[in-house]
């Protein structure tokens, strides 16, 4: 019955928002509570979980969406996204955008965390749909592709990472076959199905649609790329120095502290307003009150993703989770398909890719310590499970669905099959390198 439970929540969920039209904050907020109800959870603790869901995901995301809409807000209104944009389509033209898109997604995705990623590069994905006339799921979605890939596949990232800490496998060769087989699968989920997109009617965020700049009043292209991508270099650094620093040095508090999500935003945010704002002639009060419109602009999608993160902490409490691997775990399937399909339906039900793979792994583990499979490929199998068909319990599926002002079945459309596309291009990816190594 956890499973129906499951299924009866998130029906709820959808009913509320698509036939009540319901503001998605609430009903994340009701649905959370019916299923704790239904899943057994203590009354008087369901509140907690609620709390501690809210204000867990929060805790790790206010601070770079609100920063990183600050910052887009600004490279767009300063030109900056202008500049960028007339530089890459100069090198790629305007046939090849979404090929622009996926290598800038790859690059970035590397070093940066989803979310963080997001933020900023979603501005330049509007920039150039804005300018070029073209549509904005079809431009966005290479660049979307490319961030979930690296996410859900590729260490540093905190899954992927863990899981080799977890199975004792190489990081260095995790990170070889994991780009050996995330960008086939970029490719795919990303140039190719973009094409399919076309047609679909996105309105994004007014706050990241500048209007064209004469030439002479735009920023340079040194000033205009080292702004934006800052956070980027902050990131790349502080991860490189990290990793060559001795546990005990006493430089690695203070490079974990600026290296920091969060630091790494408000950094870059102060840094760019130097350099795109009061550098350009800019006054300081004119640049708070762009911050502030900024700040309104994504304030439903701050209150939207803590919605998700209620109904994730109360699943996760509830230990369906748990519930769902154990009654996988006897499946006599290759080892490999059985971690990627124990990792989907823990995904699908839970919404979290991180706790999908997390969770898998402790399930899993006995099959590595049998020897029967290359602990790298394993890591690599729950990667791709863990990014399996986001939907409502996700607050990937909100922050894309909001940004680009989508309809719900449109983001379904578009957003949940790509997730799709990439774990099964993902796992025959595994599969396929299986073959030749073993």
């Amino acid at each position: 019955m956890t499973l129906v439970f499951v299924l009866i929540s998130i029906l709820v969920l959808i009913v509320l928002i698509t036939w009540l039209k319901f503001n998605p904050f609430i009903a994340f907020l009701i649905s959370s509570i019916l299923a704790g109800f239904l899943l057994g959870i203590p009354a008087e603790q369901i509140a907690g979980s609620v709390q501690k869901g809210i204000g867990g995901l929060l805790g790790d995301l206010v601070i770079v969406i609100v920063m990183g809409a600050m910052l887009g807000k600004l490279v767009a209104e300063s030109g900056a996204a202008q500049r960028i944009s007339d530089v890459l389509m100069s090198i790629f033209g305007v046939k090849n955008v979404t090929w622009a898109m996926m290598v800038t997604g790859l690059v970035v995705g590397i070093p940066l965390f989803y979310n963080v990623g997001f933020v900023l590069l979603v501005p330049l994905v509007f920039t150039v749909s804005y300018r070029f006339k073209l549509p904005a799921v079809y431009v966005g979605m290479p660049l979307l592709a490319a961030l979930s890939v690296t996410h859900g596949f590729l260490p540093p990232h905190p899954s992927p990472a863990a899981l080799v800490a977890q199975f004792g496998a190489n990081m260095g060769l995790t990170l070889v076959y994991g780009l050996i087989i995330a960008i086939p699968t970029i490719i795919v989920a990303g140039p190719f199905f973009a094409k399919f997109l076309k047609k679909i009617d996105a309105k994004p965020l007014e706050t990241f649609q500048a209007q064209p700049k004469p030439e002479e009043e735009l920023p340079g292209k040194f000033n205009s790329f080292f702004s934006a991508l800052f956070p980027v270099f902050l990131l790349i650094g502080t991860t490189i120095l990290t990793f060559q620093m001795t546990e005990g040095h006493w430089l690695l508090p203070y490079i974990k502290f600026v290296g920091d999500p969060g630091m790494v935003m408000l950094i870059s945010l102060l840094i760019a307003t130097y350099t795109l704002g009061i550098h350009m002639k800019s006054k300081i009060a004119d640049l708070m009150d762009l911050y502030v419109v900024a700040s309104k602009d994504v304030a439903m999608i701050v209150l939207i993703i803590a919605g998700a993160g209620a109904l994730k902490q109360v699943l996760m409490d509830s230990g369906v989770s748990q519930t769902i691997a154990d009654s996988l775990q006897g499946w006599d399937v290759h080892p490999l398909v059985l971690a990627w399909t124990i990792t989907a339906i823990i995904r699908v039900c839970v919404g979290s890719a991180t706790v999908a793979g997390l969770t898998t792994a402790g399930i899993i583990a006995p099959i590595v310590m049998s020897g029967n499979v290359d602990p790298n490929l394993l890591v690599l199998s729950i990667g791709a499970g863990s990014l399996m068909f986001s939907h409502f319990n996700d607050g990937g599926f909100w922050l894309y669905k909001e940004y680009f002002n989508v309809s719900v079945k449109d983001t379904i459309k578009s957003w949940s099959l790509m997730e799709t596309i990439v774990a099964v291009v993902g796992l025959l990816g595994v599969m396929v390198l299986d073959l030749i190594i073993s």
